[in-house]
């Protein structure tokens, strides 16, 4: 978030504040230094000139002193005191041996010339004959005074004449070095200002480099990369301008081919037909696909983060630790409203160079349909090895039988051949029936289809089984009542298949129906279809059975349809035919009052009338 920032938060002050600090200390020790050693100086300066002045002083007293004439002393001494010149006031007396003021150089003083003093510096140098000098302060007045008491001695040097005392005002001295101190201060406070204007405007030169980039990488953040940094000079900031440029320039490319790999990435999930889960090392979700929110059953905010052993339901039997140590493929049962779906998940681990593990990736594939088709192969290979194998162990036993001896009984004999003759061709119609089943789903299964009366078929099979039971050649009694449309119907249909469904459907009515039952047999014609049904009066078929009727070797009552030569592939082919002819087949049943067996086939009425049929 680029907030705006004050004045002061900004490189463009604190720079030149930076300067003005460094300045501010510079001056402060230069100042210290300077001002010390100006003050010093002055007072050193000072403090000799007066010192050699009073030396000069005392030399020309000395020999006034020495005379000891006191005529014309006084107006001597006072002409020596005016040769003493000083900037500054300075008091001068002059003592004598008896501690008398014999002169003084300002009016003031003079009312003291004659007068004694009583000061014990005097005394002192007058007995020691050693110069007594010291620098005062008096705090009330505010005044600096260098004091100097220094022996007048004779010609000779052999005794002390006097002592002349000199108090200089140093005050002037003092006032100087402060005003050439406030005069630094004052350079300094105009040095400082000027300084941070110059700092200001040498600051841009660096600030406005600085910012450019800085905007130039707040583009890059946000994703422009069209605006590129201006070089402002060929200085180490120029160079680092014209690194962001290239920087911008690499970035753009990477964005646009991590962008292009995205979209590659995306369109590849979302068209695969297995679901992909991507999770981090923890085993939260990261990533799904539209597959695997299919499969799962889920929204995609709702799989977002949570753990994929509880998006996946498989808490309780695997773990994380699991999953994490190998590549693992996991079986999901998985059971909803729509029935149960079958899910193998494969599981790979995602590894860096490094060896660390940062997640795993899940493939979802639905597998429903392939287990049931497994299981229905194991179904099928188990169901031909047992119809197979019932005929086979009754022809054995009938076999051995016979070879044992049974042969030669002429009433035995011939019942065990017919046994095993009927047999035989139990065994041959199952394996016909196979490869009809082979051939259609090989597709090789091709219809020999003609335009035909399709009640005339109809009529002649029936007639066919009528023929049958009036010739005693059925072994159960019925009845066929037909309902069958007046108009001549002509539908595209193979003969021979069609005859193969109606006798299925029909010999089943047959075993199914009580001695001396009722077949009713209807035939409709909707204009757009025609539709076939045939009803038998038998016990019928338990509503759990009825969508499985038409499947491969099922059976409602096993041990009867086997009684009855029944192979559990009648219906099966009969399905497998109707829809090749592009209709559809069903069955309606009620236990203990029978079943009817329907299809229908498409049916396009051309107006055509029945000559031209062939009898069969």
């Amino acid at each position: 978030m680029n907030k705006k920032r004050k004045f002061f938060q900004t490189i463009n002050f604190k720079i030149p504040l930076l300067f003005i600090i460094i300045l501010l200390i510079s001056f402060q020790f230069i100042g210290v230094f300077f001002i010390g050693q100006l003050e010093t100086q002055s007072v050193k300066n000072f403090k000799d000139q007066i010192n050699t002045q009073v030396d000069f002083l005392v030399n020309n007293v000395s020999p006034i002193l020495s005379e000891g004439r006191e005529d014309d002393r006084t107006e001597r001494l006072t002409q020596a005191l005016e040769t003493f010149s000083s900037v500054n006031r300075t008091d001068i007396r002059i003592i004598d041996t008896e501690e008398i003021i014999v002169a003084a150089n300002f009016d003031y003083q003079q009312n003291t010339v004659g007068t004694k003093t009583n000061e014990l510096a005097i005394k002192n140098v007058l007995v020691n004959q050693q110069s007594f000098i010291e620098e005062t302060y008096n705090a009330n007045k505010k005044q600096h005074s260098y004091n100097i008491i220094k022996p007048i001695l004779s010609a000779d040097l052999s005794r002390v004449v006097g002592v002349v005392a000199v108090s200089a005002d140093m005050n002037r001295v003092y006032e100087q070095t402060a005003s050439t101190a406030q005069l630094f201060t004052q350079s300094a406070a105009i040095a400082s200002i000027a300084s941070f204007i110059l700092a200001v405007v040498l600051s841009q030169g660096l600030t406005r480099p600085i910012e450019e980039i800085r905007q130039q990488a707040i583009r890059i953040s946000e994703g422009i990369y069209n605006y590129p940094v201006t070089v402002f000079g060929q200085d180490e900031l120029g160079e680092l301008a014209m690194t962001v440029n290239e920087l911008a320039v690499k970035v753009k490319d990477a964005q646009e081919l991590t962008e292009s790999e995205r979209q590659r990435l995306d369109g590849v999930l979302r068209h695969m037909t297995d679901g992909v889960i991507a999770t981090d090392r923890r085993g939260h979700v990261l990533l799904v696909n539209e597959r695997a929110l299919q499969l799962l059953g889920i929204e995609h905010q709702a799989a977002m983060g949570i753990s994929v052993l509880r998006l996946l339901q498989i808490r309780e039997t695997h773990t994380l630790a699991d999953l994490m140590e190998e590549d693992t493929e996991v079986m999901m049962y998985r059971r909803d409203r729509e029935g149960e779906t079958i899910l193998k998940g494969e599981f790979s681990i995602i590894r860096r160079e490094t060896g660390f593990i940062t997640g795993l990736v899940c493939v979802l594939t639905d597998v429903t349909e392939q287990e049931k088709t497994e299981q229905e192969r194991r179904d099928f290979v188990s169901n031909v090895s047992h119809e197979l194998r019932t005929p086979l162990t009754s022809i054995k036993s009938y076999t051995e039988a016979l070879s044992e001896g049974a042969w030669q009984d002429k009433q035995i004999a011939p019942e065990f051949l017919n046994v095993i003759q009927s047999e035989t061709d139990r065994m041959m119609r199952m394996i016909g029936n196979l490869l009809d089943l082979s051939k259609i789903d090989g597709g090789q299964y091709k219809l020999d289809s003609e335009y035909i009366d399709f009640k005339r078929l109809v009529n002649h099979i029936l007639n066919r089984f009528e023929f049958m039971l009036e010739n005693g050649e059925s072994e159960k009694k019925y009845r066929i009542l037909r309902d069958i449309t007046s108009r001549e119907v002509y539908v595209e249909v193979d003969q021979d298949r069609m005859t193969q469904v109606i006798d299925n459907i029909m010999n089943n009515a047959i075993k199914y129906s009580p001695d001396g039952g009722v077949i009713t047999v209807k035939l409709e014609d909707l204009h757009s279809r025609i539709v076939l049904s045939i009803s038998d009066e038998g016990l019928g078929v338990p509503q759990k059975d009825l969508p499985h009727l038409f499947d491969r070797f099922y059976r409602v009552d096993k041990a009867r349809s086997r009684e009855q030569g029944g192979t559990g592939l009648g219906l099966a082919i009969s399905k497998e035919v109707i829809e090749l002819h592009g209709g559809k087949i069903w069955a309606e049943s009620v236990e203990n009052q029978g079943s009817t067996f329907i299809f229908e086939l498409p049916y396009t009425n051309f107006g055509i009338d029945d000559e031209g049929w062939d009898d069969i």
